[in-house]
């Protein structure tokens, strides 16, 4: 992984606790220091029976606080340093005792003790056996925490230490980052905007087995509704099926087909302040799909394709209080420019991305594109990955957006 820009450089506490899964720590603390974090480790005695602080200290390079006792801190308070200089707490995994301690504000414990002195974003990633959780007890701490703003990373469905099948399981360290991400970006400069994002490519049905589509894998959309929300914006994600997983903290609308993607587009515009368009939309799609599998015959297949409606053009001509800040995505082979510029006066945008994909664009991590404005100005970028093409982007919208 490589930088985050809503992670670079933060300074992140990550409380471990007394359960299996605190192996598991191991692999955020090492996602959260790739992402460029600067991660500090807070242990209670019990999770040093499952995983030693040496583990977390190789990981981020930083000595792990694991003792309350330790020599030292009678003139070096840990907790209320890491309390005083944490940006945002977690507490991953989070045992029934921990919830307990937070929710009744215990501290007797280098976990408890830090999110007691700290008054930064906390928070905690449950696991526990199935049974521990859904007991009313557990459910009354989680509850008091969520009213005092504590973010709750729900546990998964999944297998657990106990054998048994249940609710329990800790979220993976992914969906915990994408939680971090979007707590740690709250007060940025998209905070308070509804941002609605489309990806991938559309699939127009032949028949219930085959289907028209395009080469999109959807990673530039993703990319781009990953970094709006860690800039504080409300975002919805119309995207088609892919191999890519969703990213936590976003509403997502699965769609298949250009007609369905207008729906769910259209029943969001009055409230968007931006609309992104960054799926691969099919210009056509078959006349009548056949209800049963078409069989291979000995002479050629023709089908009848009829045009899909042009999103762009088509939301452009929606009657709203306020209209959205609009960018698109010009995908050519030539005459990257021309055409770019053509289709940014034609479907009304603010803003669009022009990029060619005659190379290997096409599900690749990278990309090299042009920023094109209403007005005139123009910017090229060099090739960089996605998630960075996603910055620049959303740069260049929050310049677009009215000051509130």
């Amino acid at each position: 992984m490589t930088d985050v820009r809503v992670l670079s450089g933060k300074r992140v506490t990550l409380g471990v606790t007394g359960s299996i899964a605190a192996y598991k720590g191991v692999a955020l603390a090492s996602a959260l220091h790739q992402a460029g974090a600067v991660v500090d480790v807070a242990m209670t005695l019990d999770a040093q029976r499952f995983v030693q602080p040496l583990s977390f200290q190789a990981i981020t390079h930083r000595p792990v606080f694991a003792d309350l006792w330790a020599p030292g801190m009678e003139t070096d308070i840990a907790h209320v340093t890491l309390g005083r200089e944490s940006e945002l707490i977690v507490v991953a995994p989070a045992t029934a005792n921990m919830l307990a301690k937070l929710a009744h504000g215990l501290a007797d414990d280098p976990v408890s003790v830090t999110a007691l002195a700290a008054r930064c974003p906390l928070v905690v990633a449950p696991a526990m056996d199935a049974g521990m959780f859904t007991h009313p007890a557990t459910a009354a701490n989680i509850a008091t925490l969520r009213q005092r703003g504590v973010i709750v990373v729900d546990p998964e469905e999944g297998h657990l230490a106990s054998g048994l099948t249940g609710l329990g399981r800790l979220a993976s360290p992914e969906t915990i980052v994408d939680r971090i991400r979007a707590a740690l970006g709250a007060g940025g400069d998209l905070a308070g905007r509804r941002v609605l994002v489309t990806a991938g490519g559309t699939q127009e049905a032949i028949d219930p087995v085959r289907y028209i589509t395009n080469h999109s894998s959807g990673r530039m959309g993703y990319a781009i509704a990953e970094a709006a929300r860690d800039r504080g914006a409300s975002v919805v994600l119309v995207t088609t099926p892919t191999s890519l997983r969703i990213p936590g903290g976003v509403a997502c609308v699965a769609v298949r087909t250009a007609l369905q993607m207008l729906d769910a587009i259209t029943s969001q515009y009055a409230r968007l302040d931006v609309l992104i368009m960054s799926a691969a939309v099919a210009d056509f799609r078959v006349e009548s799909e056949a209800r049963h599998k078409i069989k291979r015959g000995e002479t050629g297949l023709e089908l009848r394709l009829v045009p899909n409606p042009d999103l762009l053009a088509t939301t452009a001509e929606l009657s709203v209080d306020s209209r959205p800040v609009r960018v698109g995505f010009a995908a050519e082979t030539r005459d990257l420019l021309e055409q770019a510029t053509q289709k940014l006066a034609r479907k009304s945008l603010d803003l669009i991305v022009a990029n060619d994909v005659g190379g290997d664009v096409f599900g690749s991590d990278s990309n090299e594109v042009t920023l094109l404005w209403a007005g005139g100005r123009h910017a090229a970028l060099p090739r960089m990955l996605k998630t960075e093409v996603a910055e620049k982007v959303l740069d260049a919208v929050s310049g677009l957006l009215p000051r509130v």
